[in-house]
């Protein structure tokens, strides 16, 4: 490919709009281009990356048995009125109506749909298990979108949907999932991690996110290096401390904190330190507020108190909620005399007395003993994991990493098939609800996620299989016959031997070829000049390492060929 023909608009400045690395280097190496809000065109650069990362997925997914299927975008309402989704997705549902005044929606997602065309289709055990996937435009109405490819409205997916008959099978679908999706990762050159999450809007009983981990991510991730052990912060899992016996307490003893609301103002005030001291929140869940205590240098976990209650929602009571449990303003709240549940963490067992809010202004208690002062409604883990915490499946320490979600798989059950009536015939005749998994990556996002991993401050530095180009050739005198005679050679020697070189074929300044060559990423850089060629030489330059090497013209394209396909997987 010549450089000059191509539609590559570079800029040196990074743009306004841009807030995160990959949003500012997209645009300014040439690879989109915005045309509303989360809605951008790819550019060939940039189109060629998500090629790339395509064609990994549709590999990897056809190597694990899935079969590829294209499905509308455009979805009728009946079918998400049937799922029950269409009256709770809420805004990020683009809807409209086709000119008979029918309600339709833009696919954010195609449970439905593929539950549609199953239940038509597969009749009998025998058809099963079953796994479909796709590759196409999604549209998700997003309130903020954001950060270019890695939060925008319209973005490209690769969601599959596999059928099963029995949990146990749907168990080993799930696995075939997750070690394909394992391999798609590895093959993109990225470091990652497969955490445990929550399944959100999807649903389901259980769902592993993947991480590419890189400092930008939006989310936290706790990982054991020992065990390889990880979750998402809102689903891991914090070691319940050893069993022993509480000291003795003494009676419980009300004291005046004037002004002193925050655990660091009291436990100062009160010369303790913040893990004798136990938060008390009140949480409001759509099963009644309820009061959960953590200590005092710990945070509490909002997903984990849901999920202990059974609840769909769990949110921090506001001023006038607290107000009217406990009569005292916030930061004066605690347990003893609590007319809600109070639910207390692990990590209180075994604490002996505890300073607590008095449930009234300026005051708290010490010597607080639950059981003897204030009922329990329940013991669990209801606080946030933290760096060096030990991991719940080995007892290393855990690593708190930042992440950004590339996949996501989950383990359905009957949610949707139950609700579509979507079932087959078992070997003894009956009819039985088919048992779903769905598993999507963000093709855009795994190459956004990509260079916030992999970049310098000269721009992109792309793993070899992502790259849009694997070598750059630079010319530096192209009005010069020979010179252009030995690019095109080279060039085609590359090609010949599968290599995909870009041939920057412009009459511009070495420095702003180099520049534009590091900016776009290209893992290897052939410059052939003047000095070089009348020694007979390539200057060969590594873009991530920056190592350079002389190679001699005859052996350039042999020598470019195999450091290419060495990295490429």
């Amino acid at each position: 490919m010549d450089y000059a023909k191509l539609l590559l608009p570079t800029t040196r400045e990074d743009p306004a709009e841009a807030e995160v690395v990959s949003h500012k280097l997209m645009l300014r190496a040439g690879m989109i281009r915005k045309l509303a809000a989360g809605i951008y065109s790819y550019l060939p650069a940039g189109l060629r990356v998500l090629r790339k990362v395509e064609r990994i997925i549709r590999e990897e997914m056809d190597r694990a048995g899935a079969q590829e299927v294209l499905l509308p975008a455009v979805q009728p309402a009946e079918l998400w009125k049937e799922s029950g989704r269409w009256e709770v997705y809420g805004k990020e549902l683009l809807r409209l109506k086709d000119r008979h005044e029918r309600d339709c929606c833009i696919g954010p997602t195609h449970e439905e749909v593929i539950t549609d065309l199953v239940r038509r289709e597969i009749r009998s055990y025998r058809q099963l298990p079953m796994n479909l996937y796709q590759i196409q435009t999604k549209f998700r109405d997003e309130i903020r979108p954001r950060f270019g490819l890695m939060r925008g409205r319209e973005f490209i997916m690769k969601d599959a949907y596999s059928f099963d008959a029995d949990s146990a099978g749907a168990d080993e679908s799930y696995r075939k999932m997750v070690d394909a999706y394992v391999r798609i990762f590895q093959r993109c050159g990225l470091e990652f991690v497969p955490v445990e999450a929550d399944s959100g809007a999807i649903g389901g009983s259980f769902s592993h996110e993947f991480m590419v981990l890189a400092d930008s991510g939006e989310d936290a991730v706790a990982a054991c290096r020992a065990c390889g052990y990880g979750a998402n912060v809102e689903k891991a899992e914090v070691r319940a401390p050893e069993a022993g016996s509480a000291p003795e307490a003494a009676p419980l003893e009300e004291v005046a904190t004037p002004e002193q609301r925050t655990i660091g103002e009291v436990s100062a005030y009160l010369g303790v330190p913040p893990q004798a001291v136990a938060k008390t929140l009140l949480f409001e869940t759509d099963r009644g507020t309820v009061a959960v205590c953590v200590r005092g240098d710990h945070e509490a976990n909002p997903a984990k108190v849901k999920n202990l209650l059974g609840a769909n929602t769990a949110e921090l009571a506001g001023e006038a909620a607290v107000r009217a449990v406990t009569g005292a303003p916030v930061g004066f709240a605690g347990p003893v005399g609590l007319s809600v549940p109070v639910y207390l963490d692990h990590a209180l067992r075994g604490a002996g007395g505890l300073v607590v809010g008095a449930n009234r202004g300026g005051f708290h208690y010490r010597s607080a003993l639950a059981g003897r002062d204030f009922p329990v409604a329940g013991w669990a883990d209801l606080r946030a994991i933290e760096e060096g915490d030990p991991c719940p499946r080995c007892g290393a320490p855990v690593a708190v990493r930042r992440g950004i979600e590339v996949g996501h798989v989950f383990k359905l059950g009957t949610k949707y098939s139950e609700s579509l009536r979507a079932t087959f015939l078992d070997a003894q005749g009956a009819e039985r609800p088919l048992v779903m998994g769905c598993y999507g990556i963000g093709v855009g996002r795994t190459a956004a996620a990509a260079i916030e991993q992999n970049h310098d401050a000269d721009g992109i530095v792309w793993p070899v299989p992502l790259a849009p180009w694997e070598v750059v050739l630079l010319p530096l005198q192209v009005k010069d016959e020979a010179t252009r005679q030995v690019t095109g050679d080279l060039a085609a020697a590359l090609q010949a031997q599968g290599i995909e070189v870009l041939v920057d074929d412009r009459d511009e300044r070495p420095g702003v070829k180099f520049k534009d060559a590091d900016l776009l990423g290209i893992p290897l850089r052939l410059t052939l000049g003047a000095k070089g060629l009348a020694q007979g030489m390539a200057e060969a330059r590594e873009r991530k390492t920056r190592a350079e090497h002389r190679v001699p013209l005859g052996e350039a394209a042999a020598w470019a060929s195999a450091w290419v396909k060495e990295r490429r997987t």
